[in-house]
């Protein structure tokens, strides 16, 4: 079921900490693909005060059934206080159906449906 699929948005730090999160969450079986985006610059009000920094972005693609588990471990190999991971869900009938069946096929739960 396509409205069981994610796609979860991640900020980090930098590259490094990107890509030891993403490798973690394949290897894992947390997430079946990451994509990690270099390069951005985002501006966001913390503690008070509008601040400025360079980051990166995962785009990681997942099952339901996995976000609890995926967002624990985001936190606890993540740098930030309060580390950006949030769910976007897939609609039905959109995109490539042969790679939403592999999506399918490679992160949901032997239990989720």
């Amino acid at each position: 079921m396509y409205h069981n699929l994610r796609i979860v948005y991640i900020t980090t730090s930098n590259n490094e900490e990107a890509v030891k999160i993403g490798r973690s969450l394949v290897e894992e079986e947390l997430a079946a693909c990451v994509n990690i985006i270099g390069g951005m610059k985002s501006i966001y009000r913390w503690e008070g005060k509008i601040e400025e920094a360079q980051e990166c972005v995962l785009l990681v693609k997942t099952h339901y059934s996995k976000m609890k588990l995926l967002t624990k471990r985001v936190k606890e190999l993540h740098s930030f206080d309060c580390p950006c991971v949030v769910s976007l869900t897939l609609t039905e009938n959109e995109g490539n159906t042969d790679y939403i069946q592999w999506l399918l096929d490679n992160s949901k739960e032997a239990f989720a449906s």
